[in-house]
């Protein structure tokens, strides 16, 4: 097996139950707008990378966009067809790699959102990623991403963190972080406990899972995307078009395909 493919794969404990996903996430909508507008003015097929349960797909789909789905996670990839499927919507659905996919066909715009890009864990992964989409992007073709941008004092926090709030049954769920990142390699590993509770305050269910994410500078950003043939559109610090600045919490790149 690919040593990159099996990083990835090793790192998917988050996504073990795809329903439970979507009643955490289905909801989170703030990148639609950016991602549509550009989606509209492209003019051929629009492709989703780790795309999961389609969270972004089917509602660009549902605007009369042709859209293809990549994803190496075969649980996600599957809800996401059952969900298009329920609505009548013709998405293409594809199980590969997103650093090493074969689409058949050149796209002229392509994004991946949910801060997917951190799940590239190593320089090599990441220069594969962008390889692979400027190899299967028009030329002149628009490549849209975002990261978490890395807040120092947030990094360097191993405290449990806590939040609470109510999912999509309306149950109250105590969800509780520990966090330990490593700066050499700039990669945060999280685990996540979460308790859930019935109306009586009992805890009915308990469960847990833990990720690792890469975090990228935004100078070493500006000098991977060069390298890798990208130049840069624009920087905003929210979805909606805001400026990067160093109270950002979030970067978002809209990256061009150079000649």
């Amino acid at each position: 097996m690919n040593v990159n493919r099996k990083i990835f794969e090793d790192n998917m404990e988050k996504y073990k139950d795809p329903a439970m996903y979507d009643l955490q996430y289905e909801n989170y909508l703030k990148d639609l707008s950016l991602l549509l507008e550009w989606a509209r003015k492209s003019g051929g097929t629009v492709v989703d990378l780790a795309c999961g349960t389609g969270r972004i797909t089917i509602p660009i789909a549902q605007q009369g966009v042709k859209i293809v789905g990549v994803d190496l996670n075969k649980g996600m990839l599957e809800r996401a067809k059952q969900k298009s499927e329920q609505k009548r919507l013709d998405i293409t659905w594809l199980h590969q790699d997103c650093s090493d996919f074969n689409l058949g066909f050149t796209s002229p715009f392509m994004y991946m959102t949910g801060n997917s890009f951190q799940h590239f864990l190593t320089n090599e992964s990441q220069d594969n990623l962008l390889q692979s989409i400027y190899n299967q992007l028009t030329t002149g073709g628009i490549f849209i991403f975002g990261t978490r941008f890395p807040i120092f004092s947030d990094l360097i926090s191993t405290e449990t963190l806590e939040k609470n709030y109510y999912d999509g049954l309306n149950r109250q769920v105590s969800e509780y972080y520990i966090e330990k990142y490593e700066p050499l390699e700039q990669i945060l590993h999280s685990t996540s406990v979460r308790k859930i509770y019935n109306s009586n305050k009992e805890i009915i269910q308990e469960e847990s899972d833990s990720i690792s994410l890469r975090y990228v500078f935004p100078k070493e950003m500006d000098r991977i995307l060069l390298k890798n043939g990208f130049k840069v559109i624009n920087k905003y610090g929210t979805w909606d078009k805001k400026k990067l600045t160093d109270e950002s919490s979030e970067m978002i790149y809209v990256c061009q395909k150079r000649q």
